[in-house]
């Protein structure tokens, strides 16, 4: 923005530092009240509609595991995704059950250390643990365990100044507070966080959400972090008992508006904008996981059809297909208790039917993947 000056909406200001100024954003709430149209009331109800819907899925992730697996691994995979990563949902089943190598290692770690991080932050929640500053410190410890990136302390915040790439060509590169402002400014957006809004709930997500990401307290590490704790307020609020929800979907799908909607708040109070597309996120991503999750329900029970009968080995192991989607022969002898030769021979029966298909092409060393369930995984739902 020319001159750096912001117009006196903007929740905060540009600050000299150096060869860019840093901005400095002002505590939660926005100064100026917020005000919502019919139609952004009627989303808010729709989200919270499909919360509720996706929350109502809770029996079946405890009948089915893959469905809780597969809804948190779609949030890892999206996330690290968004950041950078070269991976697929289908990278990370592999890896789980293979001894993986190989050049997208990191990025299949990321995705890991995501699923590790969320599902304890889940926990801590869930037990009665408030968000607090010692919460996401440990949890960006275990989220940059082991992992690419340039943070030379996790947990810790920066003691470096950033920049962040603009959404657009025509932009100045982003800088966050500089290091010294971090302390007070995650004091007082944790102290937001645990405090009943004026606004919705969802508003109140989106506010904390802008804030997170515009402070970026985190050499690296921050928007997986940051997507992290939408999960953690809607358990801590009451809306979800578990990760159901893959919000980063949504954000990679938009990414340049993602980015561009925070930066426009930044610059000109333009609040509204940003909640509507961020509250969109939640209600469209609630809904296509209740969608996938209704998928993965009617092929188990298309399956218990044909196979429920367990008659035979290949019978068995098309049953045992939604615990473990990827596997090896090893596994599958392992898996039934069976030899070798029986575990070959219900691949082969498998293979037959399409249900399963060899995915290396090689001879020897041969994986094999769930057709009708990897199919569910990574069909585009849009």
């Amino acid at each position: 923005m020319a001159g750096n000056s912001l117009p006196d909406e903007a929740p905060g200001e540009y600050v000299p530092f150096g060869r860019r100024p840093y901005y400095l954003p002002d505590p939660l709430p926005p100064a100026h009240a917020l005000e919502f149209d019919a139609d952004f009331q009627q989303l808010l109800q729709d989200a919270i509609y499909q919360l509720g819907r996706l929350e109502g899925i809770g029996d079946e992730t405890e009948a089915n595991p893959l469905l809780y697996t597969t809804m948190v691994r779609r949030e890892a995979v999206e996330s690290v995704v968004l950041e950078g990563a070269d991976i697929d949902i289908e990278d990370v089943f592999r890896s789980q059950e293979l001894a993986d190598s190989g050049t997208t290692r990191k990025d299949v770690q990321e995705a890991l250390n995501y699923e590790r991080t969320i599902t304890e932050g889940a926990t801590r929640i869930s037990e009665g643990d408030q968000i607090t500053l010692g919460l996401l410190q440990n949890l960006h410890e275990l989220l940059m365990a082991d992992v690419r990136g340039h943070c030379e302390y996790p947990g810790e915040f920066r003691a470096k100044p950033i920049n962040l790439p603009a959404a657009s060509s025509f932009q100045e590169p982003f800088v966050p507070p500089a290091p010294d402002r971090i302390p007070e400014l995650m004091t007082n957006l944790i102290e937001y966080c645990n405090t009943t809004s004026e606004y919705h709930d969802l508003v109140q997500l989106g506010l904390v959400h802008y804030q997170f990401e515009t402070i970026h307290p985190f050499e690296d590490g921050n928007g997986r972090l940051g997507r992290i704790l939408i999960t953690l307020q809607l358990i801590q609020n009451g809306y979800l008992t578990q990760p159901y929800l893959y919000p980063s979907a949504y954000f990679n799908r938009n990414k340049i508006e993602y980015a561009d909607r925070m930066r426009t708040v930044s610059e000109t109070g333009a609040w509204e904008p940003w909640l509507e597309f961020f509250v969109e996120g939640i209600r469209s991503q609630a809904a296509e996981a209740v969608t996938r999750t209704n998928n993965l329900r009617n092929l188990r029970r298309e399956y218990e059809r044909t196979y429920g009968h367990e008659k035979t080995a290949a019978d068995r192991l098309a049953m045992r297909l939604f615990k473990q989607p990827y596997l090896t022969t090893n596994d599958v002898a392992e898996l039934l208790d069976v030899t070798a030769q029986t575990a070959r021979n219900a691949i082969q029966e498998l293979e037959a039917q399409d249900v399963l298909t060899e995915t290396t092409g090689k001879e020897r060393y041969q994986e094999f993947k769930a057709v009708d369930i990897f199919d569910i995984l990574d069909q585009p739902l849009e």
